[in-house]
């Protein structure tokens, strides 16, 4: 587990509808974008740049639960929802070539903007599927590094960062330190110049 990356899916719940060019979107809505931290969310697009897919899900103030399905099995993405109370399952994203790295993490967040809006997020289960792959797909996917949709402009994703090493780390403290010594000693003989000048005016 690489707890400094992440692989975000979006998921956008707001009310109303909005009309941006020739296209019209109704909310709530569930949106799906690929990322490891380097992107930023267009909040005043609704994730239009970065999107893979959505669908709309009217999910307010409903009396019973609903279930949202995301299933990645060899680069294809398929997201699905209950949210009739029916147990049913109905389609809302389907993406293939979608290529996630190893090592990431999953985590849930939420953000309402000037909304005022309540997400209830009330259990995630996760299942690890047996997939069967020949050495050659094997290595491709043990390749990926950045996330990426195939045949589909997306935003250039960056690599992370790499982590500071121990010796790093202490260089950057010894020497902040050594810097703040500095600047205090310095004051202090500059505090103490303008004290005697004071004096002496006075006098």
């Amino acid at each position: 587990m690489d707890k400094g990356r992440r692989i975000c899916m979006g998921m956008a719940w707001q009310s109303g509808t909005q009309r941006i060019g020739c296209s019209q979107r109704v909310f709530p809505y569930i949106s799906a974008m690929v990322n490891n931290g380097s992107l930023s969310y267009d909040h005043e697009r609704d994730g239009r740049p970065t999107e893979l897919g959505g669908c709309t899900a009217i999910v307010r103030n409903l009396h019973y639960d609903t279930f949202l399905v995301i299933r990645y099995v060899k680069r294809h993405l398929t997201i699905m929802m209950d949210i009739d109370g029916k147990h049913e399952w109905r389609d809302c994203i389907e993406v293939p070539g979608v290529r996630l790295p190893r090592g990431y993490y999953f985590g849930t967040s939420s953000i309402t903007g000037d909304l005022s809006d309540n997400h209830d997020v009330i259990s995630l289960k996760l299942f690890e599927l047996t997939v069967e792959r020949t050495p050659e797909e094997e290595k491709l996917h043990r390749d990926v590094f950045l996330p990426s949709v195939d045949n589909m402009k997306l935003p250039e994703v960056t690599a992370p960062l790499p982590p500071l090493s121990g010796l790093a780390l202490f260089l950057i403290v010894f020497f902040s330190l050594v810097f703040s010594v500095f600047a205090i000693v310095i004051g202090i003989i500059l505090y103490n110049k303008w004290q005697e000048q004071s004096r002496k005016r006075f006098y």
